[in-house]
């Protein structure tokens, strides 16, 4: 093995789990783990993303919009990464979110979300329509989620930092999907990360496994009647996942296990069948286990109470500042849906910040929240500026003023860094407000005055 010194005790449980394909699984740590990407196909189609990006990249078989790439290609700090249209994720950590069936309109729950690799991949699959809570216990982590939900131009998003017993009191049977991917002992990913061996030896299964069940049982809670529940880990222990799953069952009844189909590659479950488990020695991936459950239609759902959560909109232009004004460069699908979200009362003004709240939102769940919705921008002083994940939210088609760059013009990176950027005599005149483009994905705002752009891009974004 590359200089990695696996521990005795795992390494005489694997032996067990696996039997005869255990000489196959230690083969694997001879190999390099596998880079991979997910396509932000809000943005663009992941068909489109080889050519767009101008890269030969390998597929991920059982991923429709996952690439391999080679760790040649800086992918975190190339200028497509900024524009949102790819996440870098571990080639088997995308599996949970492509084999939960989310659609658009649903309420869906990441409950422990952070950094967003999954939860992105949920709120592109609501394409704008519905709810996705994302949350975290660790309110830095989930700082870090957010940033992400909001690169991905996700906009029907909450983002809080709870526990499950508390999200579990105030919104009881009011999702339709709900993601677990548990804090485990990480055992699938020590070839990726060997420092997480430390972990498994001062902590190991023994501490995870009540800490997966009594999320689980909070999930179950949260879950309503006909919903359907994804649990995954990171890890092989049969006590992190098939027991776990097997207890779920029998301390609640109303849920029933759903049986994932196999693709090439996967493996059935050790002593329940209908769950995935992913192995590196039998595809290109790490360690990962899966298992669907849904909670049965004769369960009783708990009413979501309902009171009204901050200042609305419709107090007036005057409370509005210049936001009217500045909305009416909007065009396009934007438009619409800003129009439609005035007259359902969904657009907040908050302590001097303008959010456009999701359809789902539950207006009476006393939570803390990180994000709530689309946060649109600020009113400083009677004058509107737009936000960050606003642009984010954008296709360069729903503003009147843009302009556009080639990933090859250098003022790409001098934006990105915070620059004032000068303007040739062709891209002048640009007065106000303008949405910054690389080719057609929005990158963030800037100010026009004459042949220069004063730039507005996220302080805390910055290329680094």
């Amino acid at each position: 093995m590359k200089n990695m010194e696996l521990p005795q005790k795992f390494l005489d449980e694997m032996q067990e789990l696996l039997g005869e394909a255990y000489p196959a699984y230690l083969a694997s740590f001879e190999e390099s783990w596998n880079r991979g990407l997910r396509v932000n196909e809000r943005k663009l189609d992941a068909g489109r993303f080889c050519a767009v990006s101008g890269r030969e990249l390998e597929p991920v078989p059982w991923i429709s919009n996952g690439f391999y790439y080679d760790s040649r290609w800086l992918a975190a700090k190339d200028p497509y990464y900024y524009a949102g249209l790819y996440y870098l994720q571990e080639p088997s950590a995308m599996t949970p979110a492509s084999r939960l069936p989310v659609e658009p309109g649903d309420r869906v729950l990441d409950l422990c979300a952070a950094p967003g690799g999954k939860a992105t991949e949920l709120g592109v699959k609501l394409r704008g329509k519905g709810i996705l809570f994302a949350n975290d216990i660790s309110n830095s982590r989930a700082k870090a989620l957010l940033k992400n939900l909001e690169l991905f131009g996700i906009p029907n998003i909450c983002v809080t930092s709870e526990t499950p017993e508390k999200l579990a009191g105030e919104l009881p049977g009011f999702f339709d999907k709900i993601l677990v991917d548990a804090p485990c002992s990480g055992e699938g990913m020590f070839r990726k990360e060997p420092d997480m061996m430390k972990d498994w030896l001062e902590r190991g299964p023994e501490y995870y496994a009540p800490l997966q069940r009594e999320i689980l049982t909070q999930a179950a809670v949260l879950l309503k009647p006909g919903g359907l529940l994804l649990y995954s880990t990171c890890t092989f222990s049969r006590r992190e996942d098939e027991e776990n799953i097997l207890w779920l069952l029998a301390q609640n009844p109303e849920m029933e296990l759903v049986a994932l189909p196999q693709f090439p590659g996967a493996s059935d479950g050790f002593g329940l069948s209908g769950v995935l488990r992913l192995f590196p020695y039998r595809l290109k991936g790490e360690g990962h286990f899966l298992a669907l459950l849904r909670k049965k239609e004769t369960a009783d759902a708990a009413a979501v109470p309902g009171h009204a959560a901050g200042k609305a909109v419709r107090a007036g232009r005057q409370e509005l500042g210049d936001f009217p004004e500045f909305a009416k460069g909007l065009s396009g699908g934007f438009a619409g849906l800003l129009a439609s979200a005035l007259k359902q009362d969904r657009v907040r003004l908050i302590h001097e910040n303008l959010y456009l709240l999701p359809e789902e939102f539950p207006e009476g769940a006393r939570l803390r929240y990180l994000r709530t919705g689309l946060h649109l921008g600020e009113l400083k002083r009677g004058r509107f500026e737009p936000g960050q994940a606003f642009a984010m939210a954008l296709k360069a088609s729903d503003f009147s003023e843009t302009i556009h760059f080639s990933k090859e013009d250098e003022r790409v990176l001098r934006y990105l860094k915070g620059e004032t950027l000068s303007l040739l005599p062709e891209e002048g005149g640009r007065k106000g407000w303008c949405l910054v483009c690389l080719e057609d994905f929005p990158l963030g705002w800037a100010k026009g005055t004459g042949a220069m752009l004063k730039n507005k891009y996220y302080p805390g974004w910055r290329y680094q």
